[in-house]
């Protein structure tokens, strides 16, 4: 699978569609529906792009979800929404929701040694997401401070 080819841009529609469905399905309205969709595909594409060059699964989460979240700070303050609702929404394709199936697969089969295999990869991968949001939201935090002192 190369970076820029057909299935690369599928994926992309598919998580634009997603959560596009799941912020309708949360009672979003407007604009901010266009833009969390497209962040939401941002994340998938930008995820299997670094991921194909950098043949890392953490680095990939990382630096998607970097990116994203820095999407997500800039388009939430330009609507005026918080940066929460962005973030929440945009990192849901990256989510290990299929470490944590298989996992529990494992666990009803009695095969722990996979199961404890799966379980340590969902938790680094929830890891990795969750410095990539502190980093991004701490830079942006002492950003806006040194801007209003000075």
């Amino acid at each position: 699978m190369k970076p820029f080819d057909t299935l690369t841009l599928m994926q992309f529609c598919w998580a634009f569609l997603s959560i596009l469905g799941f912020s309708v399905r949360v009672n979003l309205k407007g604009w901010k529906l266009l833009f969390l969709a497209l962040g939401g595909g941002l994340s998938w594409a930008l995820y299997l792009i670094i991921l194909f060059y950098s043949k890392s699964l953490l680095y990939s989460i990382f630096g998607s979800t970097l990116l994203v979240c820095i999407y997500s700070e800039v388009v939430a303050r330009k609507l005026r929404v918080p940066v929460s609702v962005f973030v929440t929404c945009v990192i849901i394709p990256l989510v290990p929701g299929s470490s944590l199936y298989y996992a529990m697969q494992a666990y009803i089969a009695g095969n722990t040694a996979e199961a404890s295999v799966q379980i340590y990869k969902a938790i680094l991968i929830s890891g990795t997401i969750a410095m990539a949001i502190a980093v991004v939201s701490s830079v942006t935090n002492l950003a806006c401070r040194l801007i209003n002192r000075f």
